[in-house]
């Protein structure tokens, strides 16, 4: 039935167009609850880590009322919430990050400058403490990294996309150093994340929204123990090998 939905050009229109309305509605709601948390919070929550958990569900509640995606979790459980972990996933679509939100624990984004300057959603990832960057400025990808080690100090799990932006065809990308550097100095475990199906979600030049059936795999943690910056790239390459690994078996 749903493929029929993506192949009746009407349907998926009118749908579409509930979908951004739903959209639209539900920041529109969210925004006075999570500055409500925030202001209540802040004086013990160092870590933002209330507000941003709030923040995240903001995608969950989307996607109950959006019939053309359904989500799934699985993998690995993280019993500690308050563990710190450096999260990292392959990057097929700016859905990704609404696939991601409905893991049951709060993470720290390092998200792209521009996210941080749109009304409402914008505010909200400042009060989550989500972290920003421009890409392409040495200077501000420094800044960054010393932001999220503050979050990983503070015991919030940081969430990076080591590709560095999403892939156009939906194949896994190389991977860049910065996520695989902090997690040896901050002293934390790579967390990876295998994201599938979130591709035909959102479609590269098409305002309409597609149909999707997308899953976000927890895989095994990846210990930094003992580990050195001469150990980035072998560390880089074995987090690659396992979400590889995972989205082929994913998708088979």
């Amino acid at each position: 039935m749903r493929q029929r939905l993506l192949d009746n050009s009407a349907a998926r229109t009118v749908l579409s167009i509930w979908s951004w309305f739903v959209l639209g509605v539900v920041i529109i709601v969210w925004t006075p609850l999570v500055t409500i948390t925030w202001l209540v919070t802040a004086p013990f929550d160092k870590g933002r880590y209330a507000p941003g958990y709030l923040f995240r569900k903001l995608a969950v509640a989307h996607q109950v009322l959006n019939p053309l995606w359904t989500f799934h979790t699985s993998g690995v459980e993280i019993s500690d919430p308050r563990r710190p972990y450096v999260a990292v996933a392959n990057h097929q679509s700016f859905v990704d990050i609404l696939l991601i939100s409905h893991l049951p624990w709060e993470m720290k984004w390092l998200s792209k400058a521009d996210f941080f300057r749109f009304p409402m959603l914008g505010w909200m990832m400042r009060m989550a403490g989500d972290i920003s960057l421009v890409r392409g400025e040495r200077g501000s990808a420094i800044a960054a990294m010393k932001q999220c080690r503050k979050r990983l100090d503070a015991k919030v799990s940081v969430m990076i996309f080591p590709e560095g932006t999403r892939s156009r065809d939906g194949e896994l990308k190389e991977f860049k150093d910065g996520a695989f550097r902090l997690a040896i100095e901050a002293g934390v475990p790579i967390l990876p994340l295998a994201v599938n199906g979130a591709y035909t979600a959102l479609v590269s030049g098409d305002w309409r929204l597609g149909v999707s059936n997308a899953e976000v795999r927890v895989l095994t943690p990846i210990s930094t123990d003992g580990l050195t910056n001469d150990d980035v790239e072998d560390l880089k390459q074995r987090t690659h090998a396992a979400i590889a690994a995972a989205v082929a078996e994913m998708r088979s």
